[in-house]
């Protein structure tokens, strides 16, 4: 009974060291915010993220809406991305459609595993009755994730797996986001079959698309 009485009399905080309980007060705001969250009017909630993975494949969603490739460019950069060359003359093509109020189910394999040629990453994604998605989810997605965060799903870009597209540079490209420690770039990468991509990429496809 004695160390039960001890147990519950013990302080919650006796486990922690100061320098833990100073890093607290300061996550919270400082002293005034402490008992704000006392007195219950301050709610410390856990951050939800607006992707998830689940074996190997992270998931998420983006919705179109009606913005053209040149539109894009515009409303990209003035927003701090760098949109490199050869991605706006893609953006320029009559190639590049554009939806609105289409939702893209996005799946992204992590290029971790060994076989990363183009036609067989494409094989994988059949499989899993992925499709092929519109070019215009890389600045959906370039637009939805910082840096910050695609390097917390492990990429270093996402390559979009979209039909290639030839270029006023006179190459099949796809458009691709990348990780880069300066700027935020929308940019392109050579497609072929045979291609041998990074571990470090990944790929995206279609889940599914719903008129929203």
């Amino acid at each position: 009974m004695g160390n039960q009485d001890n147990n519950e009399n013990r302080f919650a905080s006796s486990e922690l060291t100061m320098g833990q309980m100073n890093a607290i007060v300061k996550k919270l705001g400082g002293h005034d915010n402490v008992l704000r969250f006392l007195r219950g009017e301050l709610i410390v909630s856990e951050p939800t993220s607006s992707w998830r993975e689940q074996d190997g494949v992270i998931y998420f969603s983006v919705t179109s809406d009606g913005t053209t490739g040149e539109q894009w460019i515009t409303r990209l950069e003035n927003k701090g991305f760098s949109v490199h060359d050869h991605a706006k003359s893609i953006l320029r093509s009559p190639n590049f459609k554009t939806t609105s109020s289409i939702t893209y189910e996005m799946a992204v394999f992590k290029g971790m595993f060994e076989d990363r040629i183009t036609k067989n990453i494409h094989f994988k994604a059949k499989n899993r009755r992925f499709s092929v998605p519109n070019a215009e989810v890389a600045c959906l997605i370039r637009e939805k994730f910082s840096d910050k965060e695609l390097e917390a799903m492990g990429l270093s870009r996402i390559v979009i797996m979209h039909g290639p597209i030839i270029e006023d540079f006179g190459g099949n490209l796809v458009l691709s986001v990348e990780l880069n420690g300066i700027r935020f770039w929308v940019t392109t990468d050579y497609i072929e079959p045979n291609c041998n991509l990074s571990r470090k990429s990944g790929f995206a496809f279609v889940v599914s698309q719903v008129k929203t």
